[in-house]
C-alpha cells in the first residue's frame, strides 16, 4: 500500500485515507444556510476518493463571515442542512470536517466573481467589521471596531458553541481557523494587533485569545475525536508573525489536546510578497512536525501523486490537503490511486466501467441488470 492511501488514525477516528479536501469558500450561501450547492460540491469530492471532506470556512457568528454568503453555523437551524451533507459524505467511507472561523477585520467582503474589493458598504448588505486594533486590512477594507474584554469573552463562547452545533451535524472533525489574516491570526500577528492589555504585544498575549478558544472547544468536543488548528506559519513580510513562534505556540496548542496543526502561510498584510510555487509551504509543516512533535497537515500548490506521497514518504506531513486540485478534478485521489498502482482503492460501482476503461467491457465486473 502506498502512504498516500494508509489510513491515519488521530484518537478513535480513523481516515481511510491522508487525503482532505481543504476548507474552500464558495461563496453560496444565505443566512449562512448550506444548500445544494454545498452538498454537491463537497459530496462529489467525497465520492471522488479523499478521506477526509473539511466544509469551508464556517461562521460562528454573522459578523464572522467573509463575505455575505458565507456558510455559518451560529444557530440551531444551520444544524439540519449540514447534518444532510455529512450523512451523505459518511456515506461514501469519508469523514466530515469543519473549519470554525471568524473572519475578523477581513469580513464583510464581495463576491470574488464580481470583481469588487473591499468591504461591502452597510446599504449593501454589509456590516462593520471587528478586530485586535483598529487598523484597516487595506484602503479597501473598512477600519474595525476593536473588540473589548466583553467581546472577546463573547468570541470564545461563540466557538464553543459552534463546536457544540458541529457534533449535533454530525462531524467528526473539528478545526479552529486562526491563519489566512482572519480573527484568531489577528490577534498573534504584530502587523494587525497593537493591544496593550492582556491580548496584546508580546508573545504569550498575542496567543492568548487562541489558546483559549482552543481550550474551551476541546472541552466541549468529544474525546475520542480529533481537534486540529490551521495557523499560517508566517507572515511573509518582516517583523511579522514568523516560523519560529508557529513552532512554539504549536507546542502549546498540542499540550491543550490539539491533535493536528494544518500548516499554511500568509493573508495578514496585503503586500506580502510570497514565493509561490509546487509544495512551497510543505516546509513549514515539516519543520512543525519535527519541533512541536505533532502531527501535520500540509496544503498549497500539490497537484500530483508522486510528489503527495513523496511528502508522506519523507516525513514531512501527515495529511495532503488539496484545494484548487481537487476543483479541477474532484476524482484526483481515485486517479491518483490508478497512477501510483495502488489497488487496494476501489472506484465506486456506479462508476467502475469508466474506471476500467482500457479492460474489455466483458471483463469488467458490474452490478446485475
Amino acid at each position: 500500500m502506498t502512504r498516500l492511501f494508509e489510513p491515519l488514525t488521530l484518537r478513535e477516528l480513523r481516515l481511510p485515507n491522508r487525503i482532505a479536501v481543504s476548507p474552500m469558500c464558495q461563496y453560496s450561501a444565505q443566512g449562512g444556510m448550506a444548500n445544494d450547492w454545498h452538498l454537491v460540491h463537497l459530496g462529489s469530492r467525497a465520492v471522488g476518493g479523499a478521506g477526509l471532506v473539511i466544509v469551508e470556512a464556517t461562521a460562528v457568528v454573522p459578523e464572522g463571515r467573509i463575505s455575505p454568503q458565507d456558510l455559518g453555523i451560529w444557530s440551531d437551524a444551520h444544524v439540519e442542512p449540514l447534518r444532510r451533507i455529512t450523512r451523505f459524505i459518511e456515506a461514501q467511507g469519508a469523514f466530515a470536517g469543519i473549519q470554525l472561523a471568524h473572519a475578523g477585520r477581513k469580513a464583510s467582503t464581495w463576491q470574488p466573481w464580481l470583481g469588487k474589493h473591499g468591504s461591502v458598504p452597510l446599504a449593501e448588505g454589509g456590516w462593520r467589521p471587528v478586530g485586535p486594533s483598529p487598523i484597516a486590512f487595506d484602503p479597501q477594507h473598512a477600519v474595525p471596531m476593536e473588540l473589548d474584554q466583553t467581546d472577546i469573552a463573547e468570541v470564545i463562547q461563540a466557538f464553543v458553541t459552534a463546536a457544540e452545533r458541529s457534533l449535533a451535524a454530525g462531524f467528526k472533525v473539528a478545526e479552529v481557523h486562526a491563519a489566512h489574516g482572519y480573527l484568531l491570526h489577528q490577534f498573534l500577528s504584530p502587523l494587525s494587533n497593537r493591544r496593550e492589555d492582556a491580548y496584546g504585544g508580546s508573545f504569550d498575549n498575542r496567543i492568548r485569545l487562541l489558546l483559549e478558544v482552543a481550550q474551551a472547544v476541546r472541552q466541549v468536543w468529544p474525546e475520542e475525536l480529533p481537534l486540529f488548528v490551521r495557523l499560517s506559519a508566517t507572515d511573509w513580510v518582516q517583523d511579522g508573525w514568523n516560523p519560529d513562534e508557529t513552532v512554539e505556540l504549536a507546542r502549546r496548542l498540542k499540550g491543550l489536546g490539539v491533535d493536528l496543526i494544518d500548516v499554511s502561510s500568509g493573508g495578514t498584510a496585503a503586500n506580502a510578497e510570497i514565493p509561490v510555487g509546487p509544495g512551497y509551504q510543505t516546509q513549514f509543516a515539516e519543520r512543525v512536525r519535527r519541533e512541536a512533535n505533532v502531527a501535520t497537515g500540509t496544503v498549497g500548490m500539490i497537484t500530483e501523486a508522486v510528489q503527495a506521497e513523496h511528502i508522506l514518504r519523507t516525513g514531512q506531513a501527515d495529511l495532503i490537503l488539496l484545494a484548487r486540485e481537487l476543483l479541477r478534478d474532484p476524482y484526483w485521489p481515485l486517479h491518483a490511486a490508478d497512477y501510483l498502482g495502488d489497488a487496494s482503492v476501489p472506484w465506486p460501482a456506479q462508476y467502475v466501467r469508466a474506471a476500467h476503461r482500457n479492460t474489455p467491457i466483458r471483463d469488467v465486473p458490474w452490478l446485475p441488470e
